[in-house]
């Protein structure tokens, strides 16, 4: 059965009471360092901030391949002292971010640089929440706007193109002890300054490259494709897109392309401008849940289930999916709005397919049930989609995705 016609009207109030109260949140985005090379620029901004000790959160992997050693010598020559926590996981616990807090305070920082994935980035931003308001556990920070404080500074570096975790007011958390992967919401956690360097991303294999740049596809599609656009995100979404349609293959063919690096990492962040203020939708609830069950990597979970949920959105999602079908450069000539959202889609089927991305992933069935409703609450009535699913409707989904 269908979402109720009541429960329907509820959703879409909901979305438009949030629509008007975000007018009122700072979207002040991040301060800039671009370009090839800039992660040396950071540590005299650090300086200039007045910050002498920060605390740097990362992973073993990015400590291991030595992509911070630019960074650490830098703070070193300006006499900033620095304090590395990285124990990150691929999805961030709650004990991860306790730890980071802990390291925090006991060396008395003043900023936190978050260095890495989409992982680190949301370990470090939970941890200046927990900075911020001491006496609330992250369990009570779930949700939206439920921080409302001012956090110490952010320094955001990351090393993928893909979560655009640089500019946005999302951080996502895991808690073992439930299987439970769920958001955090709120304006404060968006970083302050965000470095763009694409020699950060040249050593990233290409499964990293190709699954954190569908990542970032999907964050400009599902906001686009919402119903809380404004001029702004649906511009940075279209831009996104015609990027990512123009450089993915490059950069999953030939990682040392520089330029198309560049151009993925500010593809990636135009899509975390878009999602941030229009939100993402579906694709994402059901990712989360996924890597919250089976600890599936949030930009593969994502690219696999985009096409999937682009086809039950149907006929409510051709519009603006044929539209980015020609923003994306793809012959729509002749084409209705349907032939060319369907054209759309296929071709990140197709997209997937030449970066060796599966179609389907290993699901149990007597998971799916769960797995549904925790996307539901996630997605329902918050996130503004073409069309509201329920939970049989989700379940079926989920089966599609499945082996």
């Amino acid at each position: 059965m269908a979402a109720s016609v009541l429960f329907k009207a509820f959703c879409r109030t909901y979305q438009g009471v949030f629509r008007v109260a975000v007018n009122f949140l700072d979207w002040t985005e991040p301060q800039l360092v671009k370009g090839a090379g800039s992660v040396k620029k950071l540590p005299q901004v650090v300086k200039a901030n007045g910050h002498d000790r920060v605390l740097v959160v990362t992973d073993k992997g990015l400590m291991g391949l030595h992509l911070l050693d630019g960074l650490f010598e830098g703070l070193e020559k300006a006499g900033v002292k620095y304090f590395v926590y990285d124990g990150t996981q691929p999805n961030p616990t709650i004990d991860n971010i306790e730890e980071a807090r802990k390291l925090y305070a006991d060396n008395n920082c003043s900023a936190v640089i978050a260095f890495g994935g989409g992982s680190p980035m949301d370990c470090a931003k939970v941890a200046a929440a927990r900075i911020a308001k001491p006496n609330k556990t992250v369990q009570q920070m779930r949700g939206t706007l439920k921080i409302l404080k001012k956090l110490p500074t952010i320094y955001a570096v990351p090393t993928t193109a893909g979560t655009g975790s640089e500019t946005t007011i999302a951080a996502v958390v895991s808690d073992p002890s439930t299987h439970e992967k769920y958001a955090l919401q709120d304006p404060v956690l968006r970083p302050k300054y965000a470095v763009l360097d694409p020699e950060l991303t040249i050593g990233l294999p290409p499964h990293i490259t190709s699954t954190t740049g569908m990542d970032a596809l999907t964050h400009a599609v599902e906001a686009y494709i919402g119903h809380s656009n404004t001029k702004g995100t649906a511009l940075a979404a279209e831009k996104a897109t015609k990027m990512i349609f123009e450089n993915i293959l490059k950069v999953y063919e030939n990682g040392k392309d520089i330029d198309a690096r560049e151009n993925m990492l500010e593809a990636s962040y135009l899509a975390g401008i878009a999602f941030t203020r229009a939100y993402v939708g579906y694709v994402h609830a059901i990712a989360h849940n996924l890597g919250g069950m089976y600890g599936t990597p949030h930009g593969l979970a994502n690219a696999v289930v985009l096409p999937y949920v682009l086809e039950y959105f149907g006929e409510t999602a051709y519009a603006p999916l044929a539209k980015l079908a020609v923003i994306a450069g793809l012959d729509t000539k002749g084409m209705n709005d349907e032939q060319k959202a369907k054209l759309f889609i296929e071709s990140i089927k197709e997209f997937n397919k030449k970066m060796n991305i599966p179609d389907k992933l290993e699901i149990l069935e007597k998971d799916i049930p769960t797995i549904a409703k925790r996307a539901l609450k996630e997605g329902n009535p918050l996130y503004p989609v073409p069309k509201i699913m329920d939970l049989e409707e989700c379940m079926a989904v989920i089966r599609r995705i499945a082996k």
